[in-house]
Formats: structure tokens, C-alpha cells, sequence
């Protein structure tokens, strides 16, 4: 029997070991989406206690933060609300995880945990009840007194090299601005474009919104769709002077209809009129704008990133009295993959299709995706249009596998930018060694079976380049 979480962890061929050890654990890591807070990394932020870092709390506006991932594992072991998002004492509410997380075999959360206590705290031992107490004590006390357990010292000790924020169009930037100026912070902060609310003209407080956006470039209101794409534009460049290397879409479904901007400025003026649209005015709307979006990546060297196939906010009850984001999201089953070659081809008629990474959050897409981004691929960069990484509920050891089995069969894994931890945690960065072990067991199997030749320098450049090289190259970091 081996030991549990050893040196070799997931490691199960001698290939796999020497890839792991000798490449892929000794480079940086660059985490280009997430959703972690550029302000805590300019003040430094120190956290009091393992539950402030996992589980977060309420927002002063009454928003919540904190993993949603470790709030869906307590709901599913018939934990309280209480412990999850409400007021109990911290320690209660971290005995309510831990006692949740021993049910976990087999979760991918439960690595994730005992590899964050390893690789950040030095706590060696199996997160248990029986051991619940020393470890809350072990860790509070380098939480709170290790100069190296600050944010900025956890993503030194993880290697960070650049890390790339979701950021509204509307925001100031102002800590981006902070971060910049402050020769002490070593690792590039990077905001990237997340235009949702501006895209999503179907859905509750688009108007609100645009009156944000309006102001945000100095304006009274956005009267047409041409004034929309001014605005975009002028914020899109505002982030790209301040090291802007990607935007992020969340949508429902990519949408695309064989329209004309006309067709996108009749369906605005009527959504800021109030008036209900149909589902074809909102898809000719957001497919004119996602297609003036693409082209002005493609002019700024933007990639953009693609999530689609997620059914938001499930439970009507829960969303009401917790928003969004906090933990009721499925799987959807969409057939948008016509949409995406038709989106994507319209860009590359003229030469203006952006780097691109596709996610999807139903795995049944993985070989849809894999023909996809064979039909545009270009000279201007390897691996240009990306089938990225598994996503959300995919983020899993089978999971992973399936997504970079699904690439290799279809396109070129070496070429893959790799992981991203799309987290709210600091601590998360532990993801990446995860998913490091998992691609070095998978080609180490494949070496060891006679699929691929043992060429060591051909091994060591595509699992260096998984690692982080590719990521590097793809966003000019």
C-alpha cells in the first residue's frame, strides 16, 4: 500500500517521476483567469484564519465571497447554511468542512485541501476531526505571525509568475494601477476584460448597466449599438495600456445570427426602451458586438476566452437570498458548436480572428471542441485557437485526463497553455502541482507503453511547455 499524498503522489510509472520532479515542479506558473482580488495583493492582505482563506464570509454590500467549491461539498454532507455562509464562529464552521471533507473520497477537493496544508503550511498529516484541532492551531499561528504567509509570500512560495484577474469593463483599475507602481510586487498582475453584463442585453439590469458604461468613458447614455462599441473599445484599450493579455466571456450558449449591425442597433434601442426582445433580437445583438469584441482583440493582441454551457442560479430560493456565484450552478447541454465555427469564421475572413480559448462546462463537447480548433488555426502563434483546460465541475483527475486525452487525439497537447485555477483562493495555486502530476502520469504512461519514444528532450519540452512555457509564449508574459 502506498502512502497517502508521498513525494510521488499520482506518479505511477518511473517516466512520470523524472518528468515531474526534474521539469514540470520546478517551473513557475503563470494563473492567466481567476477571480482573486488585485486589492489584496497591493495591501498584502493577511489572513487571520484557515476559514477567512477557505470559506470567506459576507461582503460590507452583503455579497458573498469565499470557494463555492468547499460550500457545495458541506451542503452535500447536510451541513447548515449557517456554517456555510452565515455567522457561526469560525472554528465551528471549520469543523463542519473537515467533517464534511472526510466524506470526500474521491473528490478532487479533497487533494486540493490536504495539498494546500503541505505545500503552504508544512502540515504534514491527513486532514481529520482527530487532527482538526492541531491543525487549526498550526496554521493559525503561520497565518498570522509567518512573514511568508501573506498574500504576496504564498504566491512567491508558489512560483507565480503572472496571474490574470476577471475585471467588469466599468472598473477603475485603481489597484492594477497600485500594483504596477510598486517595485515590490514581482508578480504581473494582468486585468483582463470580462464584458458580461454589457453583452447579456436579455438579461435583468442590462440598462442599469449601460448607464455605468456610459459613464464610465464620460458620457451621458449610449444612445445606439455604435456608441456601445465605442465605449467597449475605449475601456478595452484603457485595460490593454495596463497589461491587459486576455478577456473572459460567461455565456449561456454562444449565439450567432447571419445579421448586420442594423439588425444589433434596433434590438438595443428597443432593450433600453424596455421593451421584451425576442431570443433572435438578442442573438443578433450579441453576436454584432462578440464580433466587434473578436476583431478588437485581434487588433490589440487579446486572446479570448470562451466559457459557455453553464445553467446558472438553479435553486430560484437559494439565488434569492445568497446571489449568484455562491454555489447553484449545473452542467447545461448545448448544440452551439455550429455557432462557434460560424463566429469564428466571420472573424477570419478578414484576417481579425483573436487567439482563443474554448471551455465548455459539459465534457461531451471535448471532441466538438478538438475538430473546432483544427479548422482555425494560424501561423501567428502555436496552438492559437485552444481547447482549455477542464473547466468548473470538469476540474477533476478523469476530468483533466479526458480533456488533455481529448486534445491529443484531435490537435497538438504539446502545444496546450495548461492550467488555471478560475478560483477565489489564494491558496488554490496548489492546482496547478495537481494538474502538473496528472499530465506527467498521463505521458509517462503513454512513454512506458510504448506510444510515444522515451526522447528526453522532446519530453522535456512539451511538459515544460504545458507547465508554463506555452502560457508564456501565448500571453506575452
Amino acid at each position: 500500500m502506498k502512502e497517502f499524498m508521498d513525494r510521488d503522489f499520482l506518479l505511477e510509472t518511473d517516466t512520470a517521476k523524472h518528468l515531474f520532479h526534474d521539469y514540470a515542479e520546478k517551473m513557475p506558473l503563470i494563473d492567466y483567469h481567476c477571480h482573486i482580488s488585485p486589492r489584496e495583493i497591493y495591501e498584502d492582505r493577511r489572513f487571520n484564519n484557515l476559514v477567512e482563506v477557505w470559506l470567506g464570509g459576507k461582503n460590507p454590500d452583503g455579497t458573498y465571497f469565499g470557494d463555492h467549491y468547499k460550500w457545495r461539498v458541506m451542503r452535500s454532507n447536510g451541513v447548515s447554511e449557517d456554517y456555510i455562509t452565515g455567522d457561526k464562529p469560525d472554528y465551528e464552521r471549520f469543523l463542519k468542512f473537515v467533517e464534511s471533507l472526510e466524506m470526500a473520497i474521491g473528490n478532487p477537493m479533497y487533494h486540493w485541501c490536504n495539498l494546500e496544508l503541505r505545500q503552504f503550511f508544512g502540515f504534514m498529516k491527513p486532514l481529520t476531526l482527530e487532527t482538526a484541532k492541531e491543525c487549526w492551531d498550526f496554521c493559525n499561528d503561520k497565518l498570522q505571525h509567518d512573514p511568508d504567509m501573506t498574500v504576496r509570500g504564498i504566491m512567491r512560495k508558489a512560483r507565480v509568475a503572472m496571474v490574470g484577474t476577471t475585471d467588469d469593463p466599468v472598473d477603475s483599475l485603481e489597484w492594477h494601477k497600485l500594483i504596477a507602481a510598486d517595485p515590490t510586487i514581482s508578480v504581473k498582475v494582468c486585468p483582463s476584460f470580462r464584458p458580461d453584463k454589457a453583452v447579456n442585453i436579455h438579461k435583468e439590469g442590462f440598462r442599469e448597466y449601460m448607464a455605468k458604461l456610459a459613464a464610465s468613458v464620460g458620457r451621458t447614455e449610449l444612445p445606439d449599438f455604435q456608441s456601445v462599441c465605442a465605449a467597449l473599445t475605449e475601456r478595452l484599450e484603457y485595460f490593454a495600456r495596463l497589461g491587459c493579455r486576455a478577456a473572459d466571456h460567461g455565456l449561456d450558449y454562444v449565439p450567432f445570427q447571419d445579421c448586420c449591425p442594423k439588425c444589433a442597433d434596433r434590438a438595443y434601442k428597443k432593450a433600453m426602451a424596455g421593451e421584451e426582445l425576442t431570443v433572435e433580437e438578442a442573438e443578433k445583438y450579441q453576436t454584432q458586438l462578440l464580433l466587434h469584441l473578436g476583431r478588437e482583440y485581434h487588433r490589440l493582441g487579446i486572446a479570448m476566452q470562451l466559457h459557455y454551457s453553464c445553467l446558472r442560479n438553479v435553486n430560484e430560493r437559494m439565488y434569492r437570498r445568497l446571489g449568484p456565484d455562491t454555489g447553484f450552478d449545473t452542467i447545461a447541454q448545448n448544440t452551439c458548436g455550429w455557432a462557434i465555427a460560424r463566429l469564428l469564421s466571420k472573424l477570419d475572413e478578414n484576417g481579425q480572428c483573436p487567439k482563443t480559448i474554448l471551455y465548455s462546462l459539459n465534457p461531451a463537447d471535448n471532441e466538438q471542441i478538438g475538430t473546432i480548433i483544427g479548422a482555425f488555426q494560424s501561423d501567428e502563434v502555436p496552438g492559437k485557437i485552444q481547447h482549455g483546460s477542464a473547466w468548473w465541475f470538469n476540474d477533476t483527475k478523469s476530468g483533466m485526463e479526458a480533456q488533455m486525452k481529448s486534445l491529443a487525439n484531435l490537435g497538438l497537447l504539446g502545444n496546450f497553455v495548461g492550467m488555471l485555477t478560475d478560483s477565489r483562493s489564494f491558496l488554490s495555486y496548489a492546482r496547478h502541482d495537481y494538474f502538473r502530476r496528472i499530465m506527467c502520469g498521463l505521458i509517462g504512461s503513454w512513454v512506458e507503453n510504448g506510444e510515444y519514444p522515451n526522447c528526453d528532450a522532446s519530453l522535456r519540452k512539451i511538459v515544460e511547455g504545458i507547465s508554463y512555457n506555452n502560457a508564456k509564449r501565448y500571453f506575452g508574459v
